[in-house]
């Protein structure tokens, strides 16, 4: 087997991100799943149903690499929980995980402009929950208005000023700000479950309108996120076997060996250490460019991490290049702007931080630091085994850090409340992974994420309260409300800049997402770059030797 090298764009099928609901009775298949055939884009049908292809496994197995607390839609930023819904949930449209273009889910077509703010979009007919109960606009409407007033997604839905509906199957969204071709891929970010849903209902076991069905979660390492078909499903990509298993699995030598003893034909975020041992067993790697990084993030309301040029000799100070070939085996590109240089909307930024431990020490002296020691909280995940190399170079120029290794959930359970004014959180610098690209992969979605007037901000970076902040804000308001793309990117490329020079949150580099997969029991599968596992359209295939 060839190690795979692929490009940002792959052949197109459709994704999207996480939304939920209950899963009741009608959830179940305890009969032959015989789902309807799959249309192609002219929509004559060409795939058998399952009960007539030989062949196929009853069930699809796969490792997934991170953990998730519960499975609440709303505003949810846990990996393992947006990937689960793009098979569970369905948006108005649909992110084609490997082009980013919107295509029409719930929506009958594209929206209907009225006026300059003002669009209407139609629900397709028929549609049903996997309960059997029809999905109308009123739940379409509620799924908006909670998922604007979260603190995650609010920054990003922050241009619709309402939505009402306006019959059964018509919402109506009035807009603040025109947003041009960015309107459906933004509205794909909503997934749609039932009104009539519980808080607890939505954290436990929720469902939707989509191919899949939760059955069983067990979203802690080690357990299990079990899926059955749903055969109440519409739209066009039916679930292609009977169950769906994801286990979770963080440590990366344990996904290894599941794969390779064949408990999983697929596994997520493959390690580079094991990369040939799996290749040489047979099985495929495939490494796809995306946005997935590390990040550190500093304490900004803190001295002397309050003083821009720490901030920045902090950066200056770390052989990156170095950190990619030793620890990445070569399989990421240093930073050169919060977005990689293979996105849409990239612009190089006006401050790039190359390897310059003196220009590291000159800054720190200009600040006054002297002898700095700091902490270094670390993510336990795949960033940690950066951390031994990052405290060497800081040493280099006479920095000293302590690693203190915490889960996700620790990691930020302190820093996610506003403190009170005069109240400085508990932390100096953070280095942990992020990936916003499972939204989507626009530069004002991206910025949103981390810079906008959110969770980011106010309680972890602490940076909302700085000048470079409001100017920062007011230029992402004027490439919203702009009709313009030229228009658009030259602001875009102005909040890059800012960005980089003020380094409150920033990559080190952009990691490529590797996948590894037995290609002889998942027919017609294609690895994506942004973090989860996206099974829409992939058929589990029997072994010579089944699993």
């Amino acid at each position: 087997m060839q190690l795979i090298h692929t490009p940002l764009t792959r052949r197109a099928f459709v994704a999207g991100a996480a939304v939920a609901g209950l899963a009741l009775a009608g959830c179940s298949v305890e009969e032959p799943l015989e789902p309807e055939p799959v249309a192609d884009e002219g929509g004559a049908a060409d795939v058998a149903p399952i009960a007539e292809q030989s062949g196929v496994a009853g069930t699809l197995t796969a490792a997934v690499a991170y953990e998730g607390g519960d499975a609440n839609p709303i505003g949810t930023s846990a990996g393992v929980f947006l990937a689960a819904g793009w098979h569970v949930f369905e948006g108005l449209y649909e992110l084609d995980m490997h082009t980013y273009k919107a295509v029409c889910g719930l929506a009958a077509d594209f929206p209907l402009q009225i006026d300059e703010l003002e669009y209407e979009v139609t629900l397709r007919e028929e549609t049903v929950f996997s309960n059997g109960l029809p999905l109308t606009a009123l739940d379409v409407v509620n799924a908006f208005e909670r998922n604007m007033e979260n603190d995650l997604y609010g920054a990003f839905l922050s241009f619709i000023g309402s939505v009402t509906a306006s019959d059964e199957r018509t919402i109506r969204f009035k807009l603040i700000a025109p947003m041009g071709t960015l309107l459906q891929e933004r509205l794909a970010l909503v997934r749609i479950f039932p009104a009539s849903l519980t808080e607890e209902q939505l954290a436990t076991k929720p469902i939707g309108s989509g191919p899949w069905c939760y059955e069983r979660i067990e979203a802690a390492d080690g357990g299990t996120i079990a899926f059955t078909a749903n055969r109440n499903y519409t739209g066009p990509w039916p679930a292609t076997c009977s169950r769906m298993e994801w286990t979770v699995v963080l440590d990366d030598d344990k996904r290894t060996e599941r794969l390779a003893d064949k408990k999983v034909i697929c596994m997520e975020a493959a390690p580079e250490v094991h990369a040939q041992e799996l290749l040489d067993a047979g099985a495929t790697v495939e490494y796809v460019p995306g946005f997935n990084l590390p990040f550190l993030m500093f304490n900004c309301e803190k001295p002397p991490f309050d003083d821009v040029r720490v901030r920045q000799a902090l950066h200056y100070a770390l052989d990156v290049d170095s950190l990619i070939g030793d620890v990445m085996a070569g399989h990421a590109r240093p930073a050169t702007s919060l977005l990689p240089d293979y996105f849409r909307h990239y612009h190089r930024a006006s401050t790039v931080y190359s390897y310059d431990p003196e220009k590291a020490r000159k800054l720190l002296a200009e600040a006054g630091v002297d002898e700095l020691a700091l902490t270094l909280r670390v993510n336990d995940n795949w960033v940690s085994e950066l951390s031994e190399a990052i405290v060497r170079d800081w040493e280099a120029v006479g920095v000293t850090a302590e690693v203190v290794p915490l889960d996700t959930t620790a990691l930020f359970a302190d820093l996610s409340q506003v403190p009170e004014p005069g109240t400085l959180l508990p932390f100096d610098v953070v280095l942990s992974p992020g990936d916003p690209s499972c939204f989507g992969n626009d530069a004002d979605l991206i910025i949103s994420w981390w810079y906008g007037d959110n969770l980011w901000t106010r309680a972890r970076s602490r940076w909302a309260a700085s000048d470079a902040f409001a100017e920062l804000s007011e230029l992402l308001a004027q490439a919203r409300a702009s009709t313009s793309e030229d228009e658009q990117q030259g602001l875009w490329n102005q909040c890059f800049d800012i960005i980089a020079a003020e380094v409150p949150l920033y990559p080190l580099f952009h990691r490529e997402t590797a996948t590894a997969w037995w290609p002889g029991q998942l027919d017609d599968y294609d690895p994506i770059s942004a973090t989860g596992l996206n099974f829409l359209g992939a058929t589990p295939m029997k072994d010579v030797d089944p699993i």
